[in-house]
């Protein structure tokens, strides 16, 4: 059985016919916020590119950006400060942000002990 995507009660067709303005009133406050007073020159010339060709891969440093219903199903290579990362918009998405899913902080690895430790540093009990 597939689930029909909703979000707050509208399908993902009737979201993509709204303007920004009725989209902007389904959304949290603090995204409505933002959409109100408007989006900077790099999210605009971000928009008209998407707008203009969806089906590119498009790069970009605008973490910022607030996921728009016209923004589902497009690849954005958000930069999470150090590399590209590959992010694929999917209907659940709308209303966050790009640099929600491009995430610049990675997991500690700790390995052998570094330069000046003891020798006996060298043998810790794993357990």
């Amino acid at each position: 059985m597939v689930k029909l995507f909703s979000y707050r009660g509208r399908s993902l067709e009737e979201l993509k016919k709204m303007s920004l303005e009725e989209f902007s009133r389904l959304v949290k406050s603090r995204t409505r916020r933002a959409l109100k007073r408007g989006m900077t020159e790099q999210q605009k010339k971000l928009l008209e590119e998407v707008r203009k060709n969806p089906s590119k891969f498009h790069k970009t440093h605008a973490r910022d950006m607030i996921i728009l219903p016209e923004m589902v199903g497009v690849r954005f290579g958000v930069h999470n400060g150090k590399e590209w990362v590959n992010v694929i918009v999917t209907p659940e998405m709308i209303g966050y942000r790009l640099g929600e899913f491009s995430i610049p902080i990675k997991k500690v690895k700790h390995s052998a002990p570094g330069i000046g430790a003891s020798r006996g540093s060298k043998h810790i009990a794993t357990k």
